[in-house]
């Protein structure tokens, strides 16, 4: 009986040391890890930083704030962050918003991918819901300027822009769609826009849109066209001769054009198709089934020639690799001298863009000495002796002419729109006993 009595008090000795060492290796659990003083969590940190109070006092205050958790974003002795942050920012908000960005998310606000948070919200508090820093479309105009004046200036203006821009976008991120739109069109049009409407039918000429993308037409954004259609109308859209390129409003196929491709195009612009047609080298868009359409709109644009959009976004639909190196080019500090197309994502100052009887579709033989001297006096821009009777040692067939040291259209990150890194490197390519070993 003594000797059971023994086991059981050195069982329980036994298991209460088990818990006391559990309870010191244990960790400190994240709402108490710096060990405050009982009710001295948010408290102890107003005795210094006082103004705060007035702070507090906002309509909407951030719930880690509001419940004196200062400890939850910020170490209170010491850390690698500015403001003594307990992390990067970003990463402190993603720990309580974790789902703000869809998996595989379609398209993500700028900011948001920058982790710039505190860009849109006060992190303490604020008088705008979300404890946003502004309220609406005056927080979203800081950074879209350009949308700013467009709205502002517009004749005709669109209800939700005006309202508020998160009526048709979401601020953050969309799962599935383009441009941070929160439904895809024409769903998020139909909204508003009743398309059961007879005035409806009576402004589409009785064909059976309601179906179809709006921005083909309109810019939900303001125009300065009547019901906001955009700037530069397609002639057949503006006389309303819709029958010009398609079926008849009552027919079985209203939607679809007479014609396929180029052909459609070439009932008006004849001239234009049959002098593309006539050139040795035709730029491979024309000779599709979707033909003018793969770089212009049909109905109407913001660009002129009813481009589908600026120049350089038509062209990197097809010369994504040449866009890249351009816009690493533009970001180069070391490239204040890029040349102007390449600078302003003009490709049709060098390039025609239909056809041509030349390489690279040039408008005239030499891409070096007929396109570059546009822009360039190439004959006194170097000292370096250029021209038909200067042979390139790499490549007995060549002259030296611009493109033997610069490319035309950016090189990433070299300087000068150089082939190589450094004028030395240029040059030791031809001037082999110059190289330094």
């Amino acid at each position: 009986m003594k000797l059971d009595l023994i086991r059981i008090r050195y069982s329980l000795l036994i298991s209460l040391f088990l818990i006391c060492a559990l309870m010191i290796s244990a960790p400190v659990s994240a709402q108490d890890k710096f060990r405050l003083k009982p009710g001295a969590k948010g408290e102890i940190c107003l005795k210094c930083h006082e103004p705060f109070k007035e702070k507090l006092k906002a309509r909407f205050v951030h719930t880690p704030v509001k419940i004196g958790e200062c400890s939850g974003c910020h170490n209170p002795h010491t850390s690698p962050q500015g403001k003594l942050l307990a992390a990067v920012s970003a990463r402190i908000c993603v720990s309580c918003h974790k789902n703000m960005v869809p998996e595989n998310a379609r398209s993500v606000h700028q900011i948001v991918v920058e982790g710039n948070c505190g860009q849109c919200h006060d992190p303490h508090a604020s008088d705008n819901k979300a404890v946003l820093v502004k309220e609406g479309n005056e927080l979203c105009f800081e950074c879209h300027k350009d949308m700013a004046d467009k709205v502002k200036t517009a004749r005709f203006k669109h209800k939700p822009v005006n309202e508020n821009c998160m009526n048709c976008h979401n601020p953050h991120a969309s799962g599935t769609l383009e441009a941070l739109l929160k439904d895809d069109l024409p769903a998020l049009c139909i909204k508003c826009h009743k398309t059961d409407n007879p005035a409806f039918a009576r402004q589409h000429m009785n064909y059976p849109v309601a179906g179809s993308r709006c921005n083909s037409c309109h810019d939900s954004h303001g125009s300065n066209k009547p019901v906001i259609i955009f700037e530069d109308v397609h002639a057949p859209v503006a006389e309303k001769k819709c029958n010009q390129c398609h079926e008849e409003a009552g027919s079985q196929s209203p939607l679809a054009t007479k014609k396929k491709g180029v052909e459609l195009c070439r009932g008006c612009h004849a001239e234009m198709v049959d002098a593309a047609f006539s050139k040795n080298r035709i730029h491979w868009p024309l000779l599709d089934e979707d033909g003018c359409l793969n770089c212009h709109s049909a109905h109407a644009a913001k660009q002129k020639k009813l481009l589908a959009g600026p120049v350089i976004f038509v062209c990197g639909k097809c010369h994504a690799d040449t866009v890249k190196l351009q816009q690493i080019s533009k970001n180069n500090p070391k490239n204040p001298g890029l040349c102007k197309p390449v600078k302003e994502g003009d490709c049709i100052s060098c390039h025609s863009p239909h056809s041509s009887d030349h390489m690279l579709l040039t408008e005239k033989p030499s891409m070096s000495f007929d396109v570059c001297n546009k822009c360039h006096d190439w004959k006194s821009h170097s000292t370096h002796p250029v021209g038909a009777k200067i042979i390139d040692p790499r490549n007995k067939n060549l002259s030296v002419d611009c493109i033997s040291c610069h490319r035309a259209c950016g090189t990433g990150n070299k300087p000068a729109m150089s082939q190589f890194e450094t004028v030395t490197e240029t040059c030791i390519q031809c001037h082999k006993e110059l190289e330094r070993r």
